[in-house]
C-alpha cells in the first residue's frame, strides 16, 4: 500500500498503459481520477475500481478542458498529489515529408502542448503544498528513434527534455518530475506503430527487444508506482527505460 492517502490523476487512463497505471495505483491505496477523452471507457474502468476511482472526460490538448479536470479533482479531494501525463497519439509510419499538417498538429497538441497545459494548471497547486509528483509517459522513440515515425519520435524526445527541465526548476519547490520510456506494448497504439499488425511485423519488432516481449500495462503500472511513491523520494529528472533492453 505504497500510495495510501495519495490522490492521482492519470490522463489517457481508460485503456492501455494508462489503465495499467490506474489499476496499480488503486491497488496500492491511491484515489485515482481516470481522465480520458473516452469517457465511457473511463466509466467502465471506474466501475471495476470501486470507490477508489472517479472518471472525468478531458481533452488534454484544450486548456479549458484541463481546467475543468483540475476543478473536478479539487471538488473530489481538495488537492492533487500525483499527475501522470499518459495521454498520447502517433501518426502512422510514414516518410517524414508525407505526414499531413493536420496529423503533425495533433501529435504536437496531444503529446507536447498537453504537458504545458497540465503544468500551467497543476504546478501552482503543488507549489502551494510544497510537494507533488509529475510523471510523463515518454517512449523509447525519444531515445532511439525509428524511421518513418519521425514527428512522433520528436514529440517524445521533447517530452524527455521537458521532464528534465521541469525537474530541475521544480526541485526547490518539493516537486519531483520523472518520465517512463516504454517500448511498444499491447495498447490501442500498437497497430499505428507497426503500420500493420501481423505476426510477421510483430516478430520483426520483437527481434529488436532483448527480453523478447512487448511492454505491458502491468510493467508500466509497477514502474510508475515506484517513481510516484515516497520510495523514490531522491529520484527526479530521470527517463526510466521500461523496454526489455531495446535501448542498449
Amino acid at each position: 500500500m505504497r500510495l495510501t492517502g495519495k490522490t492521482a490523476i492519470v490522463t489517457g487512463g481508460a485503456s492501455g498503459f494508462g489503465a495499467g497505471i490506474v489499476r496499480k495505483f488503486t491497488a496500492e491505496g491511491a484515489r485515482v481520477m481516470i481522465a480520458d477523452l473516452n469517457i465511457e471507457g473511463a466509466k467502465d474502468l471506474r466501475a471495476q475500481m470501486g470507490d477508489h476511482a472517479i472518471a472525468q472526460k478531458v481533452d488534454v490538448s484544450d486548456g479549458a478542458s484541463v481546467m475543468k479536470m483540475e476543478q473536478a479533482a479539487l471538488d473530489a479531494w481538495g488537492h492533487v498529489d500525483i499527475l501522470v501525463n499518459n495521454a498520447g497519439v502517433t501518426h502512422l509510419p510514414t516518410p517524414m515529408e508525407r505526414v499531413s499538417e493536420e496529423e503533425f498538429d495533433r501529435v504536437v497538441a496531444v503529446n507536447m502542448k498537453s504537458v504545458y497545459l497540465t503544468a500551467r494548471t497543476f504546478v501552482p497547486l503543488m507549489k502551494d503544498r510544497k510537494s507533488g509528483v509529475i510523471l510523463n509517459i515518454a517512449s523509447t522513440a525519444g531515445l532511439s528513434p525509428r524511421p518513418r515515425l519521425n514527428w512522433y519520435n520528436a514529440s517524445k524526445g521533447w517530452m524527455i527534455t521537458a521532464t528534465k527541465t521541469m525537474a530541475v526548476e521544480l526541485a526547490p519547490e518539493g516537486i519531483r518530475v520523472n518520465a517512463l520510456c516504454p517500448v511498444a506494448g499491447e495498447t490501442p497504439l500498437l497497430k499505428s506503430f507497426l503500420g500493420e499488425d501481423t505476426p510477421e511485423m510483430r516478430a520483426k519488432f520483437l527481434s529488436t527487444i532483448p527480453l523478447g516481449r512487448f511492454s505491458t500495462p502491468q510493467d508500466m503500472g509497477n514502474a510508475a508506482c515506484f517513481l510516484c511513491s515516497d520510495e523514490a523520494s531522491m529520484v527526479t529528472g530521470v527517463a526510466m527505460e521500461v523496454d526489455g533492453g531495446r535501448c542498449i
